[in-house]
Protein backbone atom coordinates (compact mmCIF):
# COMPACT_ATOMS: atom_id res chain seq x y z
CA UNK A 1 0.00 0.00 0.00
CA UNK A 2 1.23 3.36 -0.62
CA UNK A 3 0.79 5.07 2.34
CA UNK A 4 3.18 1.92 3.96
CA UNK A 5 6.13 3.19 1.96
CA UNK A 6 8.52 4.87 4.49
CA UNK A 7 10.07 8.46 4.13
CA UNK A 8 13.84 7.49 3.24
CA UNK A 9 11.73 5.40 -0.13
CA UNK A 10 9.78 8.37 -0.29
CA UNK A 11 12.47 10.71 -0.34
CA UNK A 12 14.82 8.29 -2.40
CA UNK A 13 12.25 7.86 -5.10
CA UNK A 14 11.75 11.79 -5.42
CA UNK A 15 16.09 11.85 -5.61
CA UNK A 16 16.01 9.31 -8.48
CA UNK A 17 13.36 10.94 -10.41
CA UNK A 18 14.88 14.03 -10.38
CA UNK A 19 17.99 11.90 -11.71
CA UNK A 20 15.92 10.42 -14.20
CA UNK A 21 15.07 13.87 -15.74
CA UNK A 22 18.10 15.61 -15.25
CA UNK A 23 19.49 18.27 -17.65
CA UNK A 24 22.84 18.87 -16.31
CA UNK A 25 25.93 16.81 -14.72
CA UNK A 26 27.51 18.73 -11.50
CA UNK A 27 28.65 17.21 -8.78
CA UNK A 28 29.41 20.47 -7.21
CA UNK A 29 27.89 24.05 -6.97
CA UNK A 30 27.68 26.29 -9.75
CA UNK A 31 28.37 29.59 -10.63
CA UNK A 32 29.79 32.32 -8.59
CA UNK A 33 27.88 31.93 -5.78
CA UNK A 34 28.40 28.31 -5.93
CA UNK A 35 24.60 27.11 -6.10
CA UNK A 36 23.82 23.74 -5.54
CA UNK A 37 21.30 22.59 -8.84
CA UNK A 38 18.34 20.67 -7.29
CA UNK A 39 19.50 17.85 -9.52
CA UNK A 40 23.23 17.70 -7.49
CA UNK A 41 21.20 17.79 -3.80
CA UNK A 42 19.29 14.92 -5.77
CA UNK A 43 22.77 12.98 -6.66
CA UNK A 44 24.02 13.30 -3.29
CA UNK A 45 20.88 12.18 -1.58
CA UNK A 46 20.93 9.22 -3.50
CA UNK A 47 24.50 8.90 -2.44
CA UNK A 48 23.83 9.21 1.06
CA UNK A 49 21.23 6.27 0.95
CA UNK A 50 23.70 3.77 -0.77
CA UNK A 51 25.33 3.33 2.81
CA UNK A 52 21.81 2.54 4.31
CA UNK A 53 19.85 0.97 1.72
CA UNK A 54 22.52 -0.45 -0.93
CA UNK A 55 19.81 -3.14 -2.84
CA UNK A 56 17.08 -0.26 -3.28
CA UNK A 57 19.53 2.17 -4.57
CA UNK A 58 20.97 -0.71 -6.95
CA UNK A 59 18.08 -1.21 -7.95
CA UNK A 60 16.76 2.38 -8.70
CA UNK A 61 20.28 2.91 -10.65
CA UNK A 62 19.36 0.31 -12.85
CA UNK A 63 15.83 2.46 -13.59
CA UNK A 64 17.94 5.34 -14.53
CA UNK A 65 20.05 3.95 -16.69
CA UNK A 66 17.19 2.60 -18.48
CA UNK A 67 14.96 5.59 -18.74
CA UNK A 68 17.29 8.37 -17.99
CA UNK A 69 18.51 11.44 -20.04
CA UNK A 70 22.07 11.17 -20.70
CA UNK A 71 23.18 13.18 -17.79
CA UNK A 72 20.82 11.04 -15.78
CA UNK A 73 22.71 7.50 -16.98
CA UNK A 74 25.61 9.34 -16.65
CA UNK A 75 25.29 10.28 -12.40
CA UNK A 76 23.73 6.70 -12.52
CA UNK A 77 26.82 4.87 -13.83
CA UNK A 78 29.03 7.07 -11.32
CA UNK A 79 26.70 5.75 -8.28
CA UNK A 80 27.38 2.32 -9.82
CA UNK A 81 30.96 2.94 -9.40
CA UNK A 82 30.61 2.98 -5.27
CA UNK A 83 28.49 -0.33 -5.45
CA UNK A 84 29.33 -2.02 -8.23
CA UNK A 85 32.28 -1.60 -9.88
CA UNK A 86 32.28 -4.73 -12.44
CA UNK A 87 28.54 -2.92 -13.32
CA UNK A 88 29.80 0.36 -13.42
CA UNK A 89 32.81 -0.25 -16.02
CA UNK A 90 30.03 -2.54 -18.07
CA UNK A 91 27.41 1.03 -17.98
CA UNK A 92 30.28 3.38 -19.16
CA UNK A 93 31.16 0.62 -21.82
CA UNK A 94 27.93 0.40 -22.91
CA UNK A 95 27.13 4.34 -23.33
CA UNK A 96 30.58 4.83 -24.72
CA UNK A 97 28.90 4.98 -28.49
CA UNK A 98 26.01 7.19 -27.12
CA UNK A 99 25.89 10.78 -28.96
CA UNK A 100 23.29 12.26 -27.28
CA UNK A 101 24.39 15.63 -25.54
CA UNK A 102 24.03 17.24 -21.83
CA UNK A 103 25.41 19.95 -19.79
CA UNK A 104 28.27 20.05 -17.94
CA UNK A 105 28.95 22.20 -14.95
CA UNK A 106 32.56 22.16 -13.06
CA UNK A 107 32.50 25.53 -10.65
CA UNK A 108 31.32 28.28 -13.34
CA UNK A 109 32.18 26.53 -16.65
CA UNK A 110 29.32 25.11 -18.55
CA UNK A 111 30.25 22.92 -21.09
CA UNK A 112 28.35 20.34 -23.90
CA UNK A 113 29.60 16.89 -23.92
CA UNK A 114 28.60 13.68 -25.45
CA UNK A 115 27.64 10.66 -22.98
CA UNK A 116 29.84 8.71 -25.32
CA UNK A 117 32.95 10.81 -24.54
CA UNK A 118 32.28 11.27 -21.00
CA UNK A 119 31.96 7.27 -20.41
CA UNK A 120 35.11 7.19 -22.86
CA UNK A 121 36.90 9.65 -20.25
CA UNK A 122 35.47 7.47 -17.19
CA UNK A 123 36.63 4.27 -18.61
CA UNK A 124 40.04 5.76 -18.95
CA UNK A 125 40.35 6.89 -15.64
CA UNK A 126 39.24 4.19 -13.72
Amino acid sequence: MFGMRKAWERELGAAVDELVGADTLAFGGVGIAGTLLPVTEAYHRVEAALGDHPEEVRRQLDRVLADGTPAGRAYAATLLERVDPEAARAAWTSLRDDPSEFTTFVGCVMDRETLGTYASRRLAAA
